[in-house]
């Protein structure tokens, strides 16, 4: 009887210790401010189960546009920013908020729009003369109007095609201060125009009318950084583990993850980490 006394004192044990480190296990986790569209296009539920099997680490993503995943970051609300705004990002390390940039992955934007196509676009590949026969035919376009990556890269375009779509703003340009998902809602109902980038769109089922209109175009290049939030200007970061994060997705595991993701056939990201 005491061996079997011995055997169940022993198994109790170890069902303690399993017990007991589970609380500890839990707190493990590291939050990451980022971009909807990795959010809408369905990675990183793909992503981060792969991750948190391998590290035990939980990733909590808070997905918003990249403008306010960087000002969330400023605050100290996140330990690592995963974006696709360069131009936004390289002021975030000047301003000291990061140490450095790793590029991660990219894809790209499209011109999405109503079959009937006002505009007449016709399926071309210029950006810039798409816009300017959208701005000229006062064609209705819904644009997120919220800060983000990708309304950064929207306005851009506008700015270089000469046109201050503002002018337009409550006729036919609306913002509608909402996510990639939500402005292609509404552009589906309205058979408007929109600005997208490419994962959210073959993600996105309620096309309605809407079809690709413009693709191609070197402009439309979308790169995607990843930053470890400074320590040094919030003691309580998770240095350690959000770098261990960044790694991961960097390393060869992680790149092959993010290029098996697709949607049928289609691949919505390439990772290219340097």
């Amino acid at each position: 009887m005491s061996g079997y006394k011995i055997l169940f004192k022993n198994i109790y044990l170890v069902l303690f210790l399993l017990w007991a480190s589970q609380p500890q296990a839990q707190n493990k986790f590291i939050i990451v401010a980022s971009t909807t569209s990795t959010e809408q296009s369905g990675l990183f539920k793909h992503l981060l189960p792969v991750y948190e099997k391998k590290s035990g680490v939980q990733v909590r993503v808070v997905a918003l546009g990249t403008g306010q995943a960087l000002d969330m970051a400023r605050r100290g609300d996140a330990d690592v920013v995963f974006v696709h705004d360069k131009e936004a990002e390289e002021k975030f390390i000047a301003d000291g908020f990061s140490v450095r940039r790793f590029e991660v992955m990219v894809n790209d934007f499209v011109l999405v729009g109503p079959k009937a196509d006002a505009a007449k676009l016709g399926g071309g590949q210029d950006i810039i003369a798409a816009y300017k026969k959208i701005a000229e035919a006062k064609a209705p376009f819904a644009s997120r109007g919220d800060k983000s990556g990708t309304h950064a890269a929207e306005m851009r375009l506008w700015k270089a095609a000469g046109i201050d779509p503002q002018t337009g703003k409550g006729t036919w340009y609306r913002e509608t201060g909402s996510s990639m998902g939500p402005t292609l809602n509404t552009a589906s109902a309205m058979n408007a125009y929109a600005f997208t980038d490419r994962g959210t769109w073959l993600s996105f089922r309620n096309r309605g009318d809407l079809v690709i209109v413009v693709e191609g175009d070197q402009r439309l290049f979308n790169q995607y950084g990843v930053m470890l939030v400074n320590p040094a200007k919030h003691a309580h970061i998770k240095r350690e583990l959000g770098q261990a994060f960044i790694d991961w997705v960097l390393a060869p595991e992680g790149q092959k993850t993010i290029a098996a993701y697709k949607i049928g056939n289609d691949q919505l990201f390439f990772p290219n980490a340097r």
